[in-house]
């Protein structure tokens, strides 16, 4: 068992003058494009590609991934705001990249992914970020990669997941974790690895994913009361490596990607825009979203401060992308903010308190570093504080 802990470091948000207040509060107002800017933070301490970030209590963790030469890792990080620094904390007991990773309470539970042999991992291990000591915990009933997980309750939802046998499954499972025991649930209508999944009250909506290798429509919805799945209107299209966003509003949207053709037609970037409303149970017509400036896939995605943002990916030229966009709601339109500091695509990101961190990736070689897009303003800072 590892005991080492490490320093706690926070990122909190200081409000400045009432005024300040009075003139944000007009929840319809957004910030401009030229309000938004990148900042670099430290250099990671290795090259990384298919880690998770996840937070804990305003502190941003980096969990395992692949290095330069493909290799699943054990790392373990912290990112320090204070010194602008990775803290390596103890290792995870078993390397791993595009792991499941679900925060509960003060513990990050790590589940499946891929292992040192290029094999799915049945294995589950959990992080105490107050003690600073790993656990092995029950393990999945077969090894899973590409599994999807959410939280609800206090129990972890584990869905679907590809087995060694490249074949997708329909299995829903709960986690436990005073009882540390998986629980079978009712399976989803449709097989798939690598979906989108999304808690809204009691609704677990499950939107995509693949089926060996090939994008899915398939859109569904369990309900944790009743324990019964609901078939949804399908996705407007299938497409892969897009973005991904849910909005306040409980809206999912879905950005650019990969067009999968139909026949013999190769796959092609697109700019479309589909947007789902759960409150009206119907995908917006065309007319009713704007298409993005760019076409792009395997770009960092997120909501921020009101606006859809989109950074980096890959597009139709030579190398990554470091153009970035964001949706401006009252003008119904995509504009420039200013380009990443270091193109990239396949990156890990993260929004802990309204500014997005853009965490490693690919262009051409891995990626060593991060960015930060934040607002600039004077009613906000990020300072760290120890404790």
């Amino acid at each position: 068992m590892w005991r080492v802990r490490g320093p706690s470091v926070r990122w909190k948000t200081i409000q400045s003058s009432p005024e300040s207040l009075r003139r944000g509060a007009d929840v319809m107002a957004v910030p401009s494009a030229q309000e938004f800017h990148w900042q670099s933070l430290a250099r990671l301490p290795s090259g990384r590609v298919y880690h998770t970030l996840s937070e804990v209590g305003g502190q941003m963790y980096m969990l395992g991934g692949c290095d330069a030469a493909g290799r699943p890792c054990p790392s373990l990080e912290l990112y320090s705001p204070e010194g602008d620094r990775w803290i390596s904390l103890p290792p995870m007991p078993t390397p791993r990249a595009g792991a499941a990773v679900a925060v509960m309470g003060k513990q990050i539970l790590v589940v499946g992914g891929v292992g040192e042999d290029q094999s799915p991992l049945k294995v589950v291990e959990m992080y105490n970020t107050e003690e600073g000591r790993w656990r092995k915990r029950s393990a999945l009933r077969e090894a899973l990669m590409g599994v999807s997980i959410t939280v609800k309750d206090g129990r972890a939802l584990a869905v679907g997941g590809m087995c060694a046998d490249l074949l997708p499954r329909s299995i829903l499972q709960q986690y436990d974790l005073r009882k540390d025991v998986w629980a079978l649930l009712p399976p989803m209508p449709t097989p798939r690895y690598d979906a989108n999944t999304h808690l809204l009250g009691n609704k677990l909506f499950v939107a995509g994913g693949r089926q060996c290798k090939r994008p899915l429509k398939a859109f569904e919805v369990y309900d944790t009361e009743t324990r019964s799945w609901t078939t949804l209107p399908m996705m407007p299209c299938k497409r892969s490596y897009g973005g991904v966003i849910w909005d306040p509003a409980g809206r999912l949207c879905l950005l650019g990607g990969l067009r999968q053709g139909g026949g013999h037609q190769s796959s092609k970037f697109t700019k479309n825009v589909n947007i789902f409303d759960t409150n009206q149970g119907t995908w917006l017509k065309s007319e009713e979203t704007v298409a993005m400036k760019t076409k792009r896939a395997d770009f960092a995605a997120a909501f921020l401060r009101g606006r859809m943002v989109v950074a980096g990916g890959l597009g139709h030229e030579p190398s990554a992308l470091d153009t970035v966009e964001a949706f401006h709601p009252q003008k119904k339109k995509w504009e420039r903010l200013a380009p990443m500091n270091h193109p990239r695509c396949s990156a890990s990101s993260i929004v802990i308190r309204d500014r997005l961190l853009v965490v490693g990736g690919v262009n051409q070689f891995v990626v060593l570093s991060s960015n930060l897009l934040c607002k600039s303003s004077s009613n906000s800072r990020v300072i760290a504080c120890q404790h």
